[in-house]
């Protein structure tokens, strides 16, 4: 099992109003891909605790693991990960989703949540959309927080600033 445990400190959220349209938000990178104006915000409180990594698949229909799971608390506050329009709030498959679509071709979702915004709402990095629910492959106190870029599935650590570069140290 995977295990990343982070503590980091929440920057204020920008109001509404003084958000760029969404297609602002992303543009593409040196590289070619897309890269977030800013690092995305965790979509739950710390400390942080990713339980299950992103795999990617090998082919868009075989198994795999379309995002990542974190440790959470039941009714814990879920927050936008960064600024957009919640494409989709409601059920799928049995489980509360909440979809965030960020312009650029760049969506988000988060589940288990019980939404508390409506599809067309305007969300800031930081807003409350709902808090962890119950259902899908995460057990209570967990939600699975996917990225999709032009449709395909990404690992959200590209918005959230990558992984923290492991340094091994010696035992005695």
């Amino acid at each position: 099992m995977f295990a990343l445990t982070l503590t980091y400190s929440a920057a204020a959220a920008e109001p509404a109003d003084s958000l760029p349209a969404p297609t602002a938000l992303v543009a593409a990178g040196p590289s070619g891909r897309y890269e977030p104006a800013e690092p995305w915000r965790w979509p739950v409180p710390a400390p942080i605790r990713v339980i299950a990594p992103f795999r990617a698949p090998p082919t868009p229909y075989t198994a795999g693991h379309r995002g990542i799971d974190i440790a959470s608390t039941p009714a814990a506050a879920v927050v936008a990960p960064a600024p957009g329009v919640v494409s989709f709030a409601g059920m799928v498959a049995g489980r509360p989703v909440v979809a965030i679509d960020h312009g650029a071709g760049v969506v988000s979702a988060i589940e288990p949540v019980a939404a508390l915004v409506e599809a067309g709402a305007r969300v800031a990095a930081g807003d409350a959309i709902g808090t962890v629910a119950t259902g899908g492959h995460c057990t209570a106190g967990c939600v699975h927080f996917g990225v999709r870029v032009d449709g395909e599935y990404v690992s959200p650590f590209l918005f959230l600033g990558g992984l923290p570069r492991a340094v091994l140290l010696p035992t005695d």
